[in-house]
């Protein structure tokens, strides 16, 4: 009898393992890296200013997403999804190290910039390989992406928990080691057992045209890519050694505004010149809605990084005091996916007892009502802040209520979302539209960075009028996308 893992294949193990170490180490290393940056040179770190720091934060997340497109092009095209996943994790464990070792900001910015194109290589070409695993599709493939989807927060919930402990224990890069240790961890059992994934992931080169064309064809492939890098490691250079100066702030702003117009020029392209039909284009017209839901829930969601992860470290008493210990700053980023791992099964029953009964939201209300429960978060973070304001820390119960608020919010919308994406957009252009959430999420995390670093450490009394501003702008959101989502619906053109 073949090897099995909860009577799926075995080399869904293989990939629950891979992306469970990966996901451990990305979001153990996020939960350290603003606290880092903005620690005292005396401790280890690097002693920027907030806004600078939460710049740079919000740079490497948007670029991590980013990065996802052209890994999935290498791997197509290239080299197939099983190295692309091998050379990924290579490069996420070499990055770390350099995190660790390096003993000058620019060895450091390095291993960020490593870190990002091994995150693009593995983590869409590892969810590609699952797919390959059930040629058959239907339900077991759902059901073992729902194992997948346990690896990915099982990773999420412990990554912090351990770099943040480890910092604590052995000094501020330390965290960052214990990242590189993981992932290599799960890059040597992915070699051990890739066995099990069969021809899944690997390359297959095209046989449509005749083979010397194709050979030909990837061999322009290859020159390009290689040009494309070269081109990419000499800025890299100049930049690292002040050639072009770089300002992280202003080079945040500049990004945003060139990625909102990629946004824009993309769905210009997409509903009036793409030859679509009259029903694909009113489609259309809803993932516009949506992208722009998602890059706005981002922008707020992703203060976990940054402004709330500067909040927990110098606002808030974590000292449990009967145990004599002060509880790391890092582990609050682990209550996202704890609470993922505790909501999720019930949120996924919901929907389907609403459907039951004619009841269940339109992929527009979903979102509404996700941005409004992540603006009720920064609610319950303002009055923190009034606290605070006030001269006082605040009790760790005020940051869990608003990370469980948010995953909420979170779990409204961004599974709803990715669904809704595939659905919705006209069948050629699936990929692409992917590409698009890519893109909404990746605007949201720079734009999250921008507010993060409007809060000012030495004018803690504007804290709640900021944490406010957030509220309103992301309640009226909520409730403009929840008016709105009635008509919308309508140009679904009966998607369910």
């Amino acid at each position: 009898m073949a090897a099995t893992f909860f009577g799926h294949p075995r080399g869904l193990a293989t990939l629950f393992l891979t992306e469970m170490w990966e996901r451990f180490t990305f979001y153990g290393m996020r939960a350290l890296l603003v606290l880092f940056l903005v620690g005292a040179v005396s401790s280890g770190g690097f002693g920027l200013d907030d806004k600078t720091a939460t710049a740079i934060y919000g740079l490497y997340n948007a670029a991590v997403y980013l990065a996802a497109l052209p890994g999935g092009w290498i791997a197509d095209r290239l080299i197939g999804a099983q190295r692309a996943v091998m050379a990924g994790g290579l490069a996420i464990t070499l990055g770390n190290a350099l995190l660790a070792t390096s003993a000058s900001p620019r060895g450091f910015y390095i291993g960020l910039v490593v870190i990002v194109i091994g995150v693009g290589l593995l983590k869409p070409n590892v969810s590609a390989i699952v797919a390959g695993l059930y040629p058959e599709g239907g339900a077991r493939l759902d059901s073992g992406f729902t194992l997948f989807y346990i690896g990915i927060n099982v990773g999420a919930l412990l990554g912090p928990l351990v770099t943040g402990e480890a910092q604590v224990l052995f000094g501020a890069r330390a965290g960052f080691g214990a990242a590189a240790i993981f992932m290599a961890v799960g890059v040597l059992q992915f070699y051990l057992t890739r066995r099990y994934l069969g021809s899944a992931g690997v390359y297959v080169p095209p046989a449509a045209a005749g083979k010397g064309a194709a050979s030909g064809a990837r061999a322009t492939q290859w020159l390009s890519l290689w040009v494309g890098a070269a081109i990419a490691a000499l800025v890299l250079a100049a930049v690292s050694y002040g050639l072009i100066p770089v300002n992280p702030v202003v080079l945040a702003r500049a990004i945003t505004y060139v990625i909102v117009g990629m946004a824009v020029l993309y769905f210009v392209y997409y509903l009036f010149i793409a030859d679509l039909t009259r029903e694909e284009r009113r489609r259309g017209i809803v993932m516009l809605v949506l992208f722009i839901g998602c890059a706005l829930f981002f922008s707020g969601f992703e203060q976990a990084g940054s402004s709330l992860n500067l909040f927990a470290e110098r606002y808030t008493d974590r000292v449990v005091g009967w145990l004599h210990f002060v509880i790391p700053s890092a582990w609050f980023q682990s209550l996202n996916s704890a609470f993922i791992i505790m909501f999720a099964p019930l949120f996924a029953w919901m929907w389907i007892a609403l459907a039951k009964r004619n009841l269940n939201p339109s992929a527009p209300a979903k979102f509404a009502i996700g941005v409004m429960l992540m603006g009720s978060g920064f609610l319950v973070m303002a009055a923190a802040a009034s606290i605070v304001a006030h001269g006082s820390k605040v009790l760790p119960y005020w940051l869990v209520l608003t990370y469980l608020l948010h995953t909420f919010g979170e779990l409204c919308l961004s599974p709803v979302g990715l669904s809704y994406f595939t659905k919705l957009a006209a069948k050629r252009f699936v990929g692409q539209m992917m590409g698009m959430w890519f893109l909404a999420t990746s605007l949201g995390n720079l734009v999250a960075s921008l507010i993060a670093g409007d809060f000012d450490a030495s004018n803690v009394a504007a804290m709640p009028g900021q944490y406010m501003h957030i509220v309103y702008f992301s309640v009226g959101l909520g409730a403009v996308l929840l008016i709105i989502s009635r008509p919308v619906k309508k140009l679904m053109g009966g998607v369910q």
